[in-house]
């Protein structure tokens, strides 16, 4: 018996349910990337690596940013994006995967509760595997569900904090949470609410800021703010409460035992929250596709959902990998995503809009759907 034997069994398996994930080369039209306003090729972005090389800035850290990896571009980074955002303070890790595992691995306590959407994302999920306190679904935007899920926690014998988890924008659904209502519970129960700005950042509020614009600032509010979707580079800035950013410094593993993000990756996110707040057009652009896919997908079953993520949802498994492949064949990159990254019996194609496309192309992938349903 082979030590991996377990591994192939397992492999087997996905195989028999056709669950086994492949990599796939990117090729045809953008529908299916994060690269929201199209910065992942920006010249101002490679002008400034270019010139970050040019005063010094290395290409590796050479450590942890507790041992010596600390740049001073990683520093002026967090501090341009607390200015930016309106945070007291801004925290840079490599990825959004490893900054949402770190805040929930690391600051709820022994007998609190985190209160989580159902729909919230893997790396949260990883965070509470590790994390001290308790943790709880609540209805996918269900303001009423996460009060009562916090009363009840209170009336079983809860002494700690609620922490209210979502994020403002969901990656699988494209809509967006009831952030004024929640904001209002933690209030009223002296909790806190951790915002996932992943996909909203960029994208919405004024220069970009975000959903969450008008609750930075908060000593109740933490949000976590990617730099590789929207603006197109990579790592991800959590920003809050100055307390936030040195708990973490000290005791989040993920950041302690982590190699420090490269510097020239923090000089080109600097360059990006500046294209943020110079180019709005970019935005206005973005939005004006989003209205032109939504007229012309909606007789093809995708529903509106105000933003630049459109799911077409199918159901069956089969079903969505086989009008995944035909929408390939016909030259549109658009993925089909199935269970566990969603709820079973809501298999869907995933149409994400970005600058990479036109409004020509979306009107093409319409008529790509049709022939491919029919």
């Amino acid at each position: 018996m082979s030590v991996f034997d377990p591994h192939r069994n397992d492999l087997a398996a996905l195989d028999a349910i056709a669950r086994r994930r492949v990599l796939i080369e990117r090729q045809g039209k953008d529908f299916s990337s994060n690269d929201y306003l199209a910065l992942g090729r920006s010249p101002r972005i490679a002008a400034a690596v270019s010139d970050a090389i040019a005063r010094g800035v290395p290409i590796g850290s050479g450590g942890s940013r507790l041992l010596r990896g600390n740049d001073p571009e990683h520093e002026m980074l967090e501090a341009e994006a607390a200015a930016f955002f309106g945070a007291e303070t801004a925290l840079y890790f490599s990825t959004g995967y490893a900054a949402n595992a770190a805040l929930f691995a690391t600051l709820p306590q022994r007998g609190d509760l985190v209160v989580h959407d159902a729909l919230i994302h893997a790396s949260a999920h990883e965070g509470m595997r590790l994390g001290r306190g308790d943790s709880v679904a609540a209805a996918h935007n269900d303001v009423t569900a996460f009060e009562d899920a916090i009363v009840s926690w209170r009336r079983g014998g809860g002494r700690g904090r609620p922490w209210i988890a979502v994020e403002s924008l969901y990656s699988m659904d494209g809509d967006r949470a009831p952030l004024d209502e929640l904001v209002a519970v933690a209030q009223r129960h002296d909790g806190v609410l951790l915002i996932d700005e992943a996909h909203a950042t960029g994208v919405f509020g004024a220069d970009g800021r975000g959903l969450a614009g008008a609750f930075e600032g908060r000593p109740d509010v933490v949000t976590l703010r990617t730099c590789g979707k929207a603006m197109g580079c990579e790592g991800a800035l959590v920003c809050g409460p100055a307390v936030v950013r040195d708990f973490l410094i000290n005791r989040a593993r993920a950041f302690i035992f982590s190699t420090a993000p490269s510097p020239l990756m923090a000089s080109a996110a600097r360059e990006s929250l500046r294209i943020l707040a110079d180019e709005p057009d970019r935005r206005t652009a973005l939005h004006a596709l989003v209205a032109h896919a939504e007229h012309v997908l909606a007789p093809h079953g995708v529903a509106p959902t105000g933003s630049q993520i459109l799911p077409l949802v199918i159901g069956d498994d089969a079903a969505t990998m086989r009008i995944a492949a035909a929408v390939q064949a016909a030259g549109f990159d658009i993925r089909g995503i199935r269970p566990p990254t969603v709820p079973q019996g809501t298999s869907r194609l995933r149409i994400s809009l970005t600058l990479n496309v036109t409004e020509h192309d979306i009107t093409a992938l319409a008529d790509a759907l049709q022939k491919a349903r029919s």
